[in-house]
């Protein structure tokens, strides 16, 4: 099976595994614990925070772990209701977890206003000033577009944001691991980190903070994670997430120059193809992420003819996969809902070859040829 499905979820590197292994059964102490078997964890605990701080270039103390992207973006919209206004800004193209959490506040007394975005997906920078209010308290873009690979000039935007006093909050799930991310450069107060999307497991993430947002926490329990993020902390986890940080940044430069080739040889050996287009071809992309929409093709049926080639490809976000709607990204860069619903994502991982992208280019015509 060809797996061409990262942006979905990452196999576990075995260094990960194994760095997680001993957490799962010899060090197995409560880190909340006073004795020997509590102080190793929290040890371990502590390094790995120390782990994913240097990939974005944070101190530990930054470093809020929670159990995954979602539950990092819902937190991060929390510091909304600390800044005392009601107004909240967010892309038109963000993820679910953000989008669902702003129109959640928006029934407790909050408003909020969608950005919008040009057909290669980009802000319009003068349609955020334009919407900003007296009462702006947050502003929420995505570094990385998920479905797409698009990058925002966070760090234009954000500056911007900090001049008028303003929040401002980046969801830097999908960028993490495939390009360089340095949260102080990017300028933002807030940002979240999953690692299941950098070959750690699943079921964490984490929060970045600037250490002067204020945040309300989502559950209310015991003091770990400061407050912030209540509960007996998911050790293993933890720790297979700080290895897989240490490894992503060893390795940046060389996983992303691979990934710029893979990425350089499907879309050329894509071009000319009747009907076909790269989404976001002629901005900023992810080196690993192409969006793919051919017409009237069915993305689902592709999808599943695909499977049956032996290649596991996504027609979009993993966590809006059981709707049958076109993408609100592609209609927000203003595709068609015909067009829209052709769409198939190829993300791709440090782990492919070169090989099977060229066994991907040649089964994808095949199906291609046949439908005609």
């Amino acid at each position: 099976m060809i797996y061409f499905d990262n942006n979905a979820t990452t196999p576990i590197d075995p260094a990960v595994f194994e760095a997680m292994q001993p957490f799962l059964t010899t060090f197995y102490g409560n880190p909340s614990s006073l004795h020997r078997h509590g102080r190793v964890v929290k040890t371990a605990i502590e390094q790995a925070r120390q782990q994913v701080g240097k990939l974005v270039n944070v101190e530990a103390e930054q470093v809020v772990f929670t159990s995954g992207g979602t539950e990092a973006n819902n937190l991060c919209i929390s510091a909304a209701v600390c800044s005392g206004k009601k107004h909240i800004l967010m892309a038109a193209t963000e993820h679910p977890s953000v989008i669902e959490q702003v129109r959640d506040l928006s029934t407790h007394g909050f408003m909020f206003d969608e950005l919008s975005v040009d057909h290669d997906g980009v802000i319009f920078e003068d349609d955020l000033e334009a919407s900003v209010r007296t009462e702006t308290g947050l502003i929420s873009i995505m570094h990385s577009n998920n479905e797409t690979g698009v990058i925002q000039n966070i760090s234009k935007l954000a500056e911007w944001a900090n001049k008028k006093g303003i929040v401002f909050h980046t969801d830097a799930v999908q960028s993490v691991g495939k390009i360089a991310i340095d949260f102080n450069a990017l300028k933002v107060n807030l940002m979240s980190l999953s690692g299941h999307k950098i070959n750690a497991p699943k079921g964490i993430g984490a929060v970045i903070h600037d250490k002067k947002t204020s945040l309300s926490p989502l559950l209310h329990g015991g003091g770990q994670e400061k407050g912030l993020r209540p509960g007996t902390e998911n050790v293993a986890a933890i720790v297979g997430f700080g290895k897989a940080a240490e490894l992503a940044q060893q390795g940046l430069e060389q996983r992303s120059e691979h990934l710029v080739q893979l990425q350089a040889t499907l879309e050329e050996g894509l071009r000319g193809v009747n009907g076909l287009t790269v989404v976001g071809a002629n901005t900023d992309r992810l080196p690993n992420t192409s969006q793919i929409l051919t017409e009237n093709v069915d993305g689902e049926m592709l999808l599943m003819q695909l499977d049956q080639k032996g290649v596991a490809i996504s027609s979009g976000s993993a966590c809006s996969s059981n709707s049958k709607k076109s993408s609100a990204v592609l209609k927000a860069m203003g595709f068609s809902d015909a067009l829209a619903l052709s769409a198939i994502r190829v993300s791709l991982g440090h782990q492919n070859t070169q090989q099977e992208v060229l066994d991907f280019i040649s089964a994808l015509k095949s199906i291609l040829n046949q439908s005609t």
